[in-house]
C-alpha cells in the first residue's frame, strides 16, 4: 500500500471513531411485527435547574422511533447521579421510553464516601420543599423533550432514589407509575387517602437490615388504607443494594451490608418491564 494509500485510510477511520464520540450512541436490532428495525441509543447529558439550583441530568432515547413516548424518570442511590444511574436510563431507552436520570443534589455531586452520601441524602429529604422543587423541575425537563408524551409520565428510584420517587408518589405527584428498588419505606411523606396517581411496584430485598419488618407493615398498611394499587415484593437472600454489580466492592471497602444479586436484579427488572407495559400499554404507546 502506498503511502497515500495509508494517509486517506488513517483519515477514513479517524473520521469513523470521530462520528462515535460525543453524544452516546449504540445500535440495537429488534424484531417487531416479523420486521426487522435498528434501535438508535442516544444518551446526552443535558443541564436544568430551579431557581436556586443547578443540575445535571443525563436523558437517552431511542432516535429510531419517531412518535412521542412515555418519559421515565431515574433517581440515583445515595453516591448520587452516576454511571449507574444513566445506564439505566439507557436500559429504558431500549425498552422504548425516553429516561431522564435526575440529579437530586446539585451540580452533578457524587459522594466517594458513606458519611458523605449519607450527608448529601439528608439535605434533600430533610428539606423536601427544596426537594420537591428539583423533582418538579426534572418532570418539567422530561416533559419538554421532544421526544416525549408529556401526559404519560413515570419513575424509578434506587436506595436513596427509591425513597425519592414513592415520597413523591405520596405527594400526589402526576405520575402513572412508580417502582422503587431497595428503598426505604419510612418515609418523609408516607400514603395518604387520595394523594397517590401512581401504580406503585417496590421491590426489596428479605434480608436487607437497613428495612425491618414493622416498617414494611407501616408502609403496606397506609397503602392499604389509602387504595393504592400496588405490589411489595421481597426476594428471599437480597440485602441491600442487591441491583447493582458495584454494590460487593462497595460493601466490602467500607464495610456495609451490600451485596449484588443478580437473580433479583433480572427478576425485579422484568416486574417493572411488566408493570409499565400494563400501565402504558393500555394507552396504546408498547
Amino acid at each position: 500500500m502506498s503511502i497515500f494509500k495509508k494517509l486517506v485510510y488513517l483519515l477514513a477511520v479517524n473520521l469513523i471513531l470521530m462520528s462515535c464520540t460525543g453524544n452516546r450512541e449504540k445500535n440495537q436490532t429488534a424484531a417487531k411485527d416479523g420486521e426487522t428495525e435498528t434501535a438508535r441509543i442516544v444518551g446526552k447529558e443535558i443541564s436544568y435547574q430551579t431557581d436556586s439550583d443547578h443540575m445535571i441530568g443525563y436523558i437517552a432515547y431511542n432516535s429510531a422511533l419517531k412518535e412521542k413516548r412515555p418519559g421515565i424518570l431515574v433517581v440515583h442511590e445515595w453516591w448520587g447521579h452516576n454511571d449507574y444511574a444513566r445506564k439505566r436510563a439507557e436500559m429504558l431507552a431500549e425498552l422504548g421510553y425516553v429516561a431522564l436520570a435526575v440529579d437530586m443534589y446539585g451540580n452533578g455531586k457524587q459522594a466517594d464516601h458513606p458519611q458523605d452520601a449519607q450527608k448529601f441524602a439528608m439535605s434533600v429529604m430533610g428539606n423536601m420543599e427544596s426537594a420537591k422543587a428539583r423533582f418538579s423541575q426534572a418532570i418539567n425537563t422530561l416533559k419538554a423533550d421532544p421526544h416525549v408524551d408529556p401526559e404519560h409520565i413515570g419513575a424509578i428510584g434506587y436506595c436513596f432514589g427509591g425513597s425519592v420517587v414513592l415520597s413523591m408518589a405520596n405527594a400526589g405527584y402526576d405520575l402513572d407509575a412508580v417502582a422503587a428498588f431497595h428503598s426505604g419505606v419510612q418515609l418523609p411523606i408516607m400514603p395518604g387517602a387520595n394523594t397517590i396517581n401512581a401504580r406503585i411496584l417496590v421491590c426489596n430485598g428479605a434480608d436487607d437490615p437497613m428495612i425491618t419488618s414493622d416498617q414494611v407493615a407501616a408502609y403496606k398498611a397506609a397503602l392499604e388504607k389509602a387504595g393504592v394499587d400496588y405490589r411489595y415484593i421481597s426476594y428471599e437472600g437480597a440485602v441491600h443494594a442487591f441491583t447493582n454489580p458495584e454494590a460487593d466492592k462497595l460493601g466490602e471497602k467500607f464495610e456495609l451490608p451490600l451485596a449484588y444479586n443478580e437473580e433479583a436484579d433480572k427478576a425485579s427488572w422484568e416486574e417493572m418491564k411488566k408493570m409499565l407495559e400494563e400501565v402504558f400499554e393500555s394507552k396504546s404507546f408498547l
